[in-house]
């Protein structure tokens, strides 16, 4: 149903009722947002939350004032439960890097939006809180003691227990005391935006444009770098995440001096108690409002968890513990199948052959370039397995120089899907006759994968009639 206090509010805003409602897919709060479409499109929000309304309208005024990239707000209900932004588009941050996600190899394009969204982040926090009235905030007027156990123990009610993992609650809670004193170290008087993160961006004519920061707060600049840098589904690889840590601490050099050595040593705590604060959200939006999506993210916050327990924190050993036992429950450790790397020589007179995994692609490499034993009477008779082949190929040295490369872009791979849990991959050699150099190679390759890889290798040596495993 759409609210007919949005329409009244862009009719006195435009002078004319809006052509098109539509509503917008719903996010993780209770607000409903809907595009009105006219002489001018708008963002139409109904917040079920007056106060929460209100810390956003103040928020983004004041941010608005200090020329940061936020939506404008046009027009507002009397009674603070509807407003009417500018729309910035459907392009969100999280989409536009989808590719990089997807695959773990981020784009230039990619990392330069990453670049640009994270440089932006001090202006929110130090610019924006010049100034600022965090009074206004909302629920909280800064990061304190209560809020921090508010968060803690979201995670262990919201999703600890739920798990129904066996633990001490008061040794929990010994730690949790101990991390709030951890985290509450810094009281730079900075403003905290809280849910920095890909989905709050928009991405305009190229650039950034930030939305929902109503929940921001005084508090340390620690938490929204952790915030951004592991999201659960972003999946950044650790080397983005370190340039793009150097990228945060050079744009927030026209503010304050900051030790990078000191920043990574107090951003780890924080970003342990943001992966708890995320892990509590996902289960009380997924175990107890059932909304099964957000369950969808559990793994990878469970994966960044694992992660970063390779190194425990001295401070919290019961918490690491517990932590520990969370992410080696079953039903968190994904049971991957193993990759199987097919290799197989063949004929490009029969064709090539065909991946039977049912993924397509893989890689097919053609070794007519190199010279060729068949022409001569002597080998006329043998493969690229027996001796004599062997020798003539290796003294020639042409094979040798092929290899090399082919090694190269095929270890990548190797490595790659085995890191992201693939299963399949084919490689393939063909020459004129699928006898000697396409023998030959895949013979070298299926050895050396399974010797440097340890993976199951797949030999087809398919114009001969051989199929092997290694």
């Amino acid at each position: 149903m759409i609210p007919e206090e949005l329409r009244e509010l862009y009719r006195n805003h435009t002078g004319q009722d809006p052509e098109e409602i539509v509503r917008l897919t719903p996010a993780g709060s209770n607000r409903r947002y809907f595009r009105l479409k006219g002489v001018t499109d708008l963002i139409g929000v109904e917040g079920e939350s007056v106060d929460e309304n209100k810390a956003f309208l103040y928020l983004d005024g004041h941010f608005q004032s200090k020329g940061v990239p936020v939506p404008k707000v046009v027009a507002r209900s009397e009674d603070g439960r509807f407003y009417l932004q500018d729309d910035l588009g459907d392009v969100l941050l999280f989409d536009a890097i989808g590719q990089g996600r997807s695959t773990g190899v981020f784009s230039e394009r990619e990392k330069d939006l990453l670049r640009q969204t994270i440089r932006l982040l001090p202006d929110f926090q130090f610019a924006g809180a010049d100034g600022l009235d965090f009074s206004e905030c909302y629920p909280q007027a800064q990061f304190n003691s209560r809020s921090v156990l508010w968060d803690l123990n979201y995670f262990k009610y919201c999703f600890l227990k739920a798990t129904g993992l066996d633990f001490q609650e008061d040794r929990l809670e010994d730690d949790f005391l101990q991390m709030k004193e951890v985290l509450l170290q810094d009281n730079t008087p900075t403003f905290m935006y809280r849910d920095f993160q890909s989905r709050n961006v928009m991405i305009k004519d190229g650039a950034p444009w930030f939305i929902d920061f109503q929940g921001g707060r005084k508090g340390p600049v620690y938490y929204d770098v952790a915030s951004f840098l592991w999201q659960a589904k972003a999946r950044y690889p650790e080397e983005l995440r370190q340039e793009l840590i150097r990228e945060y601490l050079s744009a927030a050099q026209k503010y304050t001096a900051i030790s990078e050595p000191d920043f990574q040593h107090r951003l780890r705590h924080f970003v342990l108690f943001r992966l708890l604060q995320v892990l509590g959200a996902y289960g009380f939006r997924g175990y107890f409002e059932k909304k099964a999506h957000f369950l969808e993210s559990v793994p990878y916050a469970i994966d960044s968890l694992r992660q970063l327990l390779r190194e425990p924190y001295q401070e919290y050993p019961y918490l690491c513990e517990v932590l520990s036992r969370l992410t080696g429950l079953d039903r968190f450790t994904e049971k991957k199948s193993p990759l199987v790397v097919t290799v197989t020589s063949f004929s490009y007179k029969k064709g090539i052959p065909e991946d039977t995994s049912g993924n397509g692609g893989g890689f097919v490499f053609d070794c007519r370039a190199v010279h060729n034993p068949g022409k001569y009477e002597r080998y006329k008779s043998l493969t690229g397995l027996d001796e004599p082949v062997i020798r003539f190929l290796e003294d020639d040295g042409e094979i040798t120089v092929f290899l090399e490369h082919v090694y190269a872009l095929v270890d990548a791979s190797v490595k790659r899907y085995m890191e992201r849990g693939f299963t399949s991959l084919s490689v393939s050699f063909g020459c004129t006759g699928g006898q000697h150099r396409s023998v030959y190679s895949a013979q070298h390759v299926a050895e050396h994968l399974h010797r440097k890889f340890g993976v199951q290798v797949r030999l087809v040596h398919r114009e001969q009639h051989i199929s092997v495993s290694l």
